[in-house]
């Protein structure tokens, strides 16, 4: 359960295990998913009147793509996360880096907080190995699987001038 009652939370703090599942409709079409539900534990407590503090860990694997050749993999996600939930009404209420408690039911619900980090912290840029050769880009070819038979790529000559330049200062 990622969802409490702030009524609950002005009596005491509570310890926060829950997942968030990889279909649930926080997720939308283009977000990188998780393999399997993401593991969101910590400490949600009041952090002053309207305010509640969540500081935890969330951790779970996410679906890729090597940036150079393509190839399906796992990469990993473990982050530290430090969360502030303002009641609509407050100070901070419009501060884009704190979450709004829900008013209608007044419950702090992590799932769309849980969902902005998870993005930050999927990498962007995954390799399935770090000597990945990607595909050749004048024919194709995956060249972790053998070369081709084209000829090295020549550098834009654009780039001329500020080569020069740096070897005339020599």
């Amino acid at each position: 359960m990622l969802s409490f009652d702030t009524r609950s939370l002005e009596e005491k703090a509570v310890q926060v295990d829950g997942q968030l599942a990889s279909d649930d409709p926080v997720w939308k079409e283009e977000d990188p998913r998780p393999v399997e539900p993401v593991q969101v534990t910590g400490r949600l407590s009041t952090a002053g009147p309207g305010r509640y503090y969540f500081s935890g860990r969330i951790e779970g694997t996410a679906a890729a793509e090597c940036r150079r050749c393509l190839t399906e993999l796992r990469a990993s996600v473990d982050e530290d996360v430090q969360l502030i939930f303002v009641e609509p009404g407050t100070e901070d209420a419009d501060d884009p880096d704190m979450f709004p408690v829900d008013e209608r039911t007044g419950e702090v619900d992590l799932r769309p907080a849980v969902r902005e980090h998870w993005l930050l912290s999927v990498p962007g840029y995954a390799l399935c190995r770090e000597d990945c050769q990607g595909f050749c880009p004048t024919c194709g070819t995956d060249r972790n699987n053998g070369s081709c038979d084209c000829a090295p790529t020549s550098t834009d000559p654009r780039w001329d001038a500020l080569r020069n330049h740096g070897r005339s200062a020599d």
